[in-house]
């Protein structure tokens, strides 16, 4: 048996409902007073609830549900109850999931489609399930059909009143609803006039019945049989259905507008090309594109290479359609490349005085490194320009490092530059990506210049000692052809793929410590240390630039807030003791905060900040006042740090004369330990010559501790005071003078030079010591300091230990 011939089957094993004969055009509808049956068959439905008053289709499952239609129509009424189930699966529904009021329906023109059965219903009646006959399918029910008595009381003449003003009322309601939405047909406004306000239950029913209301609202209306209560439910969905209806309607409305007047520009924009192009005063995108490229290059000095690139992009982008994926991308190149300012250089400004006073205006004390701007600016001045130069500004953070590249370039005049390489790991940020990859784009340099529009602008890397390396590549390693002066005339950009003249461009890149700058990259710099301010260039620094930026940006004026001179002293010793100034700039607007905060309480009264208000403004001191270890064994070294210098004290002390030991403690790096053990071995080969007991450390534990032992401390410039300590524990001598020092030692009692010789100075006068031993290798870098560094210091510059220990102990 074929498909057809399956089918043709099971169509004829459906009996054909009375009245419903195919082959006739007429379908005899049921009405509203026809004897109903006391028993019918119950169907789910899922969507929404069926109303009295109301012909739609309905579509069933063939499997679960020809059996209870094959009974109906052996019944001979074709009558059946459909009953509402919610969010229930209609095909799995049992008796206990429908409700007791349902809406009988008289069954039309029952069809197959494929394993669905569809068939037209015509609402009849509300019906209540009072039990039921079957609860297995087809489920039968023994029904009544509640009626609303107070339809039939006439007497009540008030009641009949409200009953048909409520009637009129839905029916105004109705049309004004059918206008507001294109859904509802022509045909559904011609059904509206077969209702009548006189008999208002039907009509009730149909309005709620084309609203868009929830299932639950619309099963609510349904089992309220009282006719008054129903039409005012019924009121309240349709007042709701027309603030929604209209509501988009005016968002339909402002759609249309806004597209509308779209289209307008746009055909009034095509119209207009198309005017223009015959009166030859138009040009298409493609050729005004090509127009702005060479209007970029005039007045340009563009090189050889450049402009043959150039000239074939330009050809190639008009044989494009544009349209084409390559045209955006061919137009991109030719956008980056035009931009690049080729030939335009700014005027260098040379006059010293000026670069001086604009120095001096910017910064308080630093003046070996303004002397070191200045030599560089005089070396141009010369020569009459100022050639690429690398700069390299090494220091602790907030030491004004950022701050002085933008006064280079204030100083010359020039285009300021500045993007930072800490944690690049991508060398196609410095060079570029290639033009294959979608969403490619020059490196930083090549965007720096089409930023400035100048070839020789000054441009910072800043925290150059942070770029980091990844599969990526090494940025890095790309640098190095960037900041070769003898490369990066002809910096090659990945992206752009043209020489690029980078020569004239000052490079001024910052760190904060050298160690971690690739080698071959630190040495195509020339290096400037910022070591740091001591009290009274922080105190110049606070009071001439921290404070009244501070104030200004609060809003506050001199009058209002004062902070005295010691204040600031002691705000500079004990809160912000740091190399730079970003801590003492971050307490000064503490301070200004809690200002505000009493201006506003007692607006008239002024905030005058002494030494002795200072606990309540920022609360205990932070740090306190090194104080200098005294005794046998002890002494007082000097030590660099990423955050400047600092004072470093030893001890070494004899723990039993059981065995001969040496211990070391204080979280020491291994170049340090390497030291102490440098220093013991020295001190025991020559105790009879520095007149000590020559058993003393055979028999001695010997215990050396360098204090906060939290801190990492390693380097080998503390090699004379490790020394010094155990002399002074086998002489039994202390250490009268109140003295510091730094040096490394050798196994021969070589003193040899140390670095951060600027930084250790400034922790010995911040510790009130006036007296130090320096490595003779060193006197030049002590030589070089300011002279308000070296005043009021004694130093002894040592070549040998022997010329401590004079100095020292005799």
């Amino acid at each position: 048996m074929d498909f057809n011939d399956k089918r043709m089957k099971e169509e004829a094993d459906i009996e054909v409902l009375p009245g419903d004969d195919k082959s006739d055009s007429s379908v005899d509808l049921a009405l509203p007073n026809e004897i109903l049956p006391e028993k019918l068959y119950v169907i789910p439905v899922a969507t929404r609830p069926f109303f009295p008053a109301q012909i739609q289709p309905v579509v069933v499952d063939k499997d679960r549900w020809q059996g209870t239609l094959q009974r109906v129509a052996k019944a001979g009424h074709n009558y059946v109850g459909l009953v509402y189930v919610g969010d229930i699966d209609v095909e799995t529904a049992s008796v206990d999931d429908c409700p007791a009021i349902g809406c009988v329906v008289r069954l039309h023109n029952v069809t197959m489609v494929d394993d669905q059965m569809q068939l037209v219903a015509q609402g009849i009646k509300r019906f209540k399930i009072e039990s039921w006959i079957s609860e297995r399918r087809p489920m039968l029910a023994s029904v009544s059909y509640p009626t609303d008595k107070q339809k039939y009381i006439d007497e009540q003449e008030e009641l009949a009143e409200q009953t048909r003003a409520h009637g009129m009322a839905l029916l105004k309601a109705i049309k004004e609803l059918l206008p507001l939405n294109p859904m509802y047909p022509e045909e559904l406004k011609q059904y509206l006039s077969q209702f009548s306000p006189n008999d208002p239950s039907p009509l009730a029913d149909f309005a709620a019945a084309i609203t868009t209301a929830k299932g639950v609202d619309l099963q609510d209306i349904l089992e309220t049989i009282p006719l008054l209560a129903r039409m005012k439910k019924v009121l309240v969905l349709l007042h709701k259905e027309t603030e929604v209806a209209q509501l988009q309607t005016e968002i339909t409305a402002q759609i249309n507008q806004k597209a509308g007047e779209q289209q307008r520009e746009f055909f009034l924009r095509e119209q207009l090309k198309i005017i223009q192009k015959e009166l030859g005063i138009e040009k298409d995108d493609k050729t005004a594109d090509t127009d702005e490229f060479r209007s970029r290059l005039e007045n340009r000095t563009v090189p050889q290479l450049a402009q043959k690139r150039i000239d074939e992009e330009l050809k190639k982008l008009s044989m494009l359609q544009s349209g084409s994926p390559e045209f955006s991308v061919t137009r991109n190149y030719l956008d980056w490349l035009t931009t690049v300012p080729w030939g335009v250089h700014s005027k260098d400004n040379l006059e010293l005085s000026k670069a001086r006073e604009l120095l001096d205006s910017h910064h308080d004390g630093l003046q070996d490194v303004k002397e070191r701007i200045i030599e560089f600016l005089a070396l141009g001045a010369f020569k009459g320009e100022v050639s690429g130069s690398i700069i390299l500004l090494v220091g602790p953070p907030g030491v004004g490092k950022t701050s002085i590249g933008k006064s280079i370039a204030d100083t010359l005049g020039r285009k300021f530059y500045r993007f930072s390489v800490g944690g690049m790991r991508d060398e196609a940020e410095i060079k570029g990506h290639r033009r294959t990859y979608i969403g490619a784009m020059p490196g930083k340099f090549v965007q720096a210049l089409k930023q400035v529009e100048v070839e020789n602008p000054v441009i910072m890397l800043d925290e150059i000692d942070k770029i980091g390396a990844s599969y990526q590549g090494d940025p890095a390693s790309a640098l190095l052809e960037a900041l070769d002066p003898e490369q990066n005339s002809n910096f090659l950009d990945h992206y752009l793929d043209v020489p690029i003249d980078l020569s004239n461009v000052l490079f001024v890149c910052t760190a904060n410590q050298l160690d971690s700058i690739p080698g071959p990259l630190l040495d195509r710099m020339e290096t400037i240390r910022l070591a740091g301010y001591i009290t009274e260039e922080k105190l110049g620094i606070a009071k001439n630039y921290l404070l009244p930026k501070a104030m200004k940006k609060a809003g506050l004026k001199a009058r209002q807030l004062r902070i005295a001179r010691p204040a600031l002293r002691k705000i500079i010793e004990q809160y912000a003791r740091e190399a730079g100034v970003r801590n003492l700039e971050k307490q000064l607007q503490r301070i200004i905060r809690k200002a505000v905060v009493r201006l506003l309480e007692q607006p008239d009264e002024p905030v005058r900040v002494g030494v002795a208000e200072l606990e309540d403004f920022l609360g205990p001191p932070t740090f306190r006042d090194d104080r200098l270890i005294n005794g046998t064994g002890v002494v007082t070294g000097l030590a660099w740090t990423s955050m400047g210098g600092a004072t470093l004290p030893i001890e070494a002390t004899r723990v039993h004369t059981k065995n001969r030991g040496f211990k070391l403690t204080g979280k020491l790096g291994d170049v340090m330990k390497e030291s102490a053990e440098i220093a013991y071995s020295y001190v025991v080969s020559n105790l009879k010559e520095y007149g000590c007991p020559e058993d003393f450390f055979d028999t001695s534990y010997i215990h050396i501790h360098v204090p906060e032992g939290a801190t990492p401390k390693d380097g080998p410039s503390a090699g004379i005071t490790l020394a010094t300590a155990l002399l002074s524990l086998a002489r039994q001598q202390r250490i009268k003078k109140p003295l510091a020092m730094t040096g490394e030692l050798t196994l021969t009692g070589q003193v040899l030079a140390v670095g951060g010789i600027r930084e250790k100075i400034i922790a010995a006068r911040r510790s009130k010591i006036n007296q130090l031993i320096l490595p003779e290798a060193c006197r030049w870098d002590f030589e070089e300091l300011p002279d308000y560094l070296k005043a009021n210091l004694s130093v002894l510059f040592a070549d040998h230990y022997r010329d401590v220990f004079e100095f020292i102990f005799k």
